[in-house]
């Protein structure tokens, strides 16, 4: 499996979307996007459902046509060279496209007649996938017979069938448990040794945790392209504070809300007792901290904690998606 692939120096492009535009009817999916993917990243991909994220990725991979721009991975365009194109990239959708009834062998040496892999060499690379995954002990089972966690893996198998120089993973950990997790995220990091890979997934941190990169969609346009660093440096007009107040919770909620510069509070219930802890959202322009004292102290409402708080990747994507809420 290694060594089919060495991952280069980030001065080329793997992936380059200019201007893909798709139209569904009247409906506007993905709206006049570009951006490049660097050969060796790992690029997280992140949008609201209904922002155009799978349909970019289907769009990049073959599985739909733009109605208008253009798709080039490692040189090859698309359109003109489908073949070519399809063979360096490995795809799981977040539906994996598994067939039941097969064994998990049955089912990747399928994978490996459609993607033309050499019959001589199927047996040593379906055993270094097998090994790689973790599915070395469950080859000869049928996959209706495998828990999520397990056809989840078979499914990242079949993308790396071909040894395939792009891996586009779209919510790879959708419905697994927390171990099964973090086994998929230290999974993908591996990959990203020999792979270029594009994330896509609801789960923010998982994002933070892998990707090199961030590309955000907003309703089909693209709304941020950096790594998370300089989002979060971007976004620096906002400071965060977690407090400690002696008092009842009612009223030093609706004290901190009145409180110039301060945009967002948030109850996070009490830790101490006769004290409730609040996360402040605040204009960066002024230090609200002065401010939040006196008019505790007014209220006769001691402080017994008060710190800053790191801006993370939830705040840069409600920020620039304009939106409030758990998906992402």
């Amino acid at each position: 499996m290694r060594g089919g692939y060495i991952k280069g120096g980030l001065d080329s492009f793997m992936i380059e979307i200019q201007h893909v535009t798709k139209r569904y009817g009247n409906k506007l999916a993905v709206n006049d996007v570009s951006f490049s993917i660097q050969k060796g990243e790992i690029l997280g991909f992140l949008g609201r459902n209904g922002a155009g994220k799978t349909t970019t990725m289907n769009i990049i991979t073959g599985y739909i046509s733009a109605t208008s721009g253009t798709v080039m991975l490692d040189g090859y365009d698309i359109l003109d060279n489908p073949r070519e194109v399809k063979r360096r990239i490995g795809y799981l959708p977040e539906m994996p496209p598994l067939y039941l009834d097969m064994t998990v062998n049955e089912y990747l040496r399928f994978v490996c007649a459609i993607k033309d892999v050499k019959r001589s060499q199927v047996a040593a690379h379906l055993k270094d996938i097998t090994e790689l995954i973790g599915l070395g002990d469950v080859r000869g089972r049928l996959i209706r017979n495998l828990s999520k966690g397990y056809r989840q893996r078979v499914g990242m198998a079949q993308a790396l069938v071909g040894n395939p120089e792009v891996v586009i993973l779209d919510e790879p950990t959708v419905g697994l448990d927390p171990k099964q997790i973090l086994e998929v995220r230290r999974l993908i990091r591996q990959l990203g040794e020999d792979h270029t890979i594009v994330l896509s997934s609801h789960i923010l941190p998982e994002v933070a945790d892998v990707c090199d990169r961030l590309v955000i969609i907003h309703q089909g346009k693209i709304v941020a392209e950096d790594t998370m660093a300089h989002m979060i440096h971007a976004e620096s007009d906002i400071r965060k504070y977690q407090l400690r107040i002696a008092g009842a919770e009612k009223a030093v909620y609706d004290a901190l809300r009145e409180t110039d510069g301060i945009r967002q509070v948030d109850c996070l219930g009490s830790k101490e007792e006769n004290t409730f802890d609040f996360l402040l959202q605040a204009d960066a322009s002024c230090d609200v901290r002065p401010l939040v004292f006196t008019r505790m102290a007014n209220m006769g409402c001691p402080i017994l904690m008060q710190k800053p708080v790191d801006l993370d990747l939830e705040d840069v994507f409600l920020h620039l998606t304009g939106e409030s809420g758990e998906e992402a």
